[in-house]
């Protein structure tokens, strides 16, 4: 299964996100074509509530600690609560370049 479905999978069971976003960002980065090593998540969720962003992004983390200790080499989250979400009409931040990528 591609890095992409599995990061998917396990956001929308850990979080039931109203609304998610996964895109594969390997291609920016020194990484081939096909490359499944840097991601941007951007995750709704009402489980978001009440919580600072340290503590939305250490959850994020737990629920990906198998992909980040193997394959996974960079992850951008944007976590939002629903309200959040509805104030960003612009969404979430676009990833700057990588001095090093393609």
């Amino acid at each position: 299964m591609r890095m992409q479905n599995i990061i998917e999978q396990k956001l929308t069971q850990a979080f039931a996100p109203s609304h998610l976003e996964v895109i594969n960002e390997s291609h920016m980065h020194r990484s081939s074509a096909d490359g499944q090593s840097h991601f941007k998540a951007i995750i709704v969720s009402e489980q978001f509530d009440g919580q600072r962003l340290l503590q939305r992004h250490r959850a994020v983390n737990t629920v990906l600690a198998d992909e980040l200790a193997a394959s996974l080499h960079a992850l951008a989250l944007h976590t939002y609560t629903p309200s959040e979400w509805a104030q960003k009409s612009e969404g979430a931040p676009r990833s700057p370049s990588c001095t090093g990528g393609h």
